[in-house]
């Protein structure tokens, strides 16, 4: 009988935990994430929207991402996520995309396409034109140029270097092999 009691307790203690366990693991975020929006509404009209809907599903989403390059803002995607964005229909007016952290955004931005002839100022993500290895996109700063952009920069908010950061997807530096990807001065 006590053999039995002391079972029991094991039993109830070994359920406690993982209960305790499970519920730790759903109210944790998502983390970081980018999203389209629920109405495919047009990068023209974002800016003048106090809230919009974010899509069902992220286009891209923390498990989607192999590194997050905090200085060339960077992300090298898996191969499934980087064939999202490529087969991403987008118009010579951009897709608007809301980056996220935890579902909460944290700016929004547009796909462009790189054969538009629209400008835009604001971040922005260029479809790529093919598919190319290593699986990289980048966050832009404007349209065809930075020079169309105007404000403060977003791309590396706190909050997403965090979440990066707790998912072991966040690079500080540069590496050797990125320093030798760097173009070279054509000077003497």
């Amino acid at each position: 009988m006590r053999k039995l009691t002391l079972t029991g307790i094991n039993l109830m203690l070994v359920c406690v935990l993982f209960i305790s366990l499970s519920c730790t693991l759903i109210t944790k975020g998502e983390g970081f994430a980018i999203y389209l929006t629920e109405n495919d509404i047009t990068p023209a009209k974002m800016e003048a929207l106090s809230h919009v809907e974010l899509a069902e599903k992220p286009i891209v989403s923390v498990r989607d991402i192999i590194k997050y390059n905090a200085q060339t803002y960077e992300m090298t995607l898996t191969t499934d996520a980087f064939e999202r964005i490529y087969s991403l229909e987008i118009p010579v007016n951009g897709k608007s995309f809301m980056v996220c952290v935890d579902k909460s955004p944290i700016y929004w931005g547009a796909f462009w396409t790189p054969i538009s002839s629209m400008s835009f100022g604001g971040v922005t993500i260029w479809k790529p034109l093919g598919y190319q290895i290593p699986n990289i996109i980048t966050l832009e700063l404007g349209y065809p140029s930075s020079n169309f952009y105007a404000g403060e920069d977003p791309r590396n908010n706190p909050e997403i270097l965090n979440s990066l950061k707790e998912a072991g997807k966040l690079i500080n530096e540069m590496s050797i092999s990125d320093i030798h990807d760097l173009p070279h001065s054509l000077k003497g």
